[in-house]
């Protein structure tokens, strides 16, 4: 069964529009869920709405959302109403402009990430020509688009042939680095400890990222337990591997280029030369 599309609209850049579906990008279902029972008669616990006056259940159809302006005193906020205020273009992705990936720092993530499908025939062609014309001039897109009732700041990259876009937190939700310069103090950092820092970084670069390497422990566990459980296994920890005792600075930093260029618990790695022909070839672009 084909995925659902969460949201409809276009892509706006000036006069030209790119009617797309909006895809959740996170999978659903890959999430293992507790329920939280009484301990002492191992029912699931139940949370009801219920009115503080009389007590008595409330149905979720005779519940609606309301703003107090005043002690006691509130109006009900009806989402169709809120839509009468919105204009056509709050449907739209309205793109304000294009950045180097880089401009954007990556504490503005907000974590949620759509991918945008072309709506039909006629939104393929200019699909097309925005996304490889990001790719050729290597930039992402800064845009504003209304989801779930609020508007939003996000970022739009191209992946491979689709666009994905990433809901960006307003600078206002974002704490500034400077809250913390009390916690961190300057330190006087050695040559020598400086170059085995960065002999250590050198040996243990990637070659590539690949997402397929990393997997959810948690989850393996949690299914691991579960079934143990099921299975009236008894449950033993487990024990860490022996790691030599180092305190001294100078000597763990030896100690971990070592490791990483011999190949003894960490692989060695080396950067890929494509890696920095792209950048090169970045770079390049941009000067032209």
């Amino acid at each position: 069964m084909a995925p659902r599309s969460s949201w409809k609209g276009f892509i706006k850049l000036s006069l030209v529009s790119v009617p797309v579906k909006a895809y959740t990008a996170s999978q659903t279902g890959a999430d293992i869920r507790l329920n939280q029972l009484n301990k002492n008669t191992m029912n699931r616990i139940k949370y009801t709405k219920t009115d503080p006056d009389s007590g008595e259940k409330v149905a979720a159809d005779d519940i609606v959302s309301g703003y107090e302006f005043t002690k006691g005193q509130y109006v009900v906020i009806d989402p169709s109403e809120l839509d009468k205020l919105r204009t056509e273009s709050d449907k739209s992705i309205n793109i304000d402009g294009f950045v180097d990936p880089e401009e954007i720092d990556g504490v503005y993530y907000a974590g949620r990430t759509y991918y945008l499908i072309p709506d039909g025939p006629v939104g393929q062609k200019p699909y097309a020509l925005l996304i490889e014309g990001m790719k050729d001039k290597g930039v992402n897109a800064v845009a504003q688009v209304v989801v779930a009732g609020r508007e939003q700041l996000v970022l739009l990259r191209p992946v491979d042939r689709v666009l994905a876009m990433t809901v960006l937190n307003y600078p206002a939700r974002v704490k500034a680095v400077s809250a913390f310069d009390d916690e961190v103090v300057d330190q006087e950092l050695t040559k020598e400890e400086l170059t085995l820092a960065k002999t250590l970084i050198d040996a243990s670069t990637l070659e590539s990222f690949d997402t397929e390497r990393y997997k959810d422990r948690y989850v393996e566990n949690l299914t691991k337990l579960i079934q143990m459980k099921v299975d009236g296994e008894e449950i033993v920890q487990v024990a860490d591997p022996e790691e030599p005792k180092i305190i001294n600075l100078m000597e763990a930093l030896k100690e971990s280029v070592a490791r990483a260029t011999s190949g003894d618990g960490a692989t060695k790695k080396k950067m890929a030369p494509s890696k920095k022909g792209d950048a090169a070839k970045k770079s390049k672009k941009k000067s032209g």
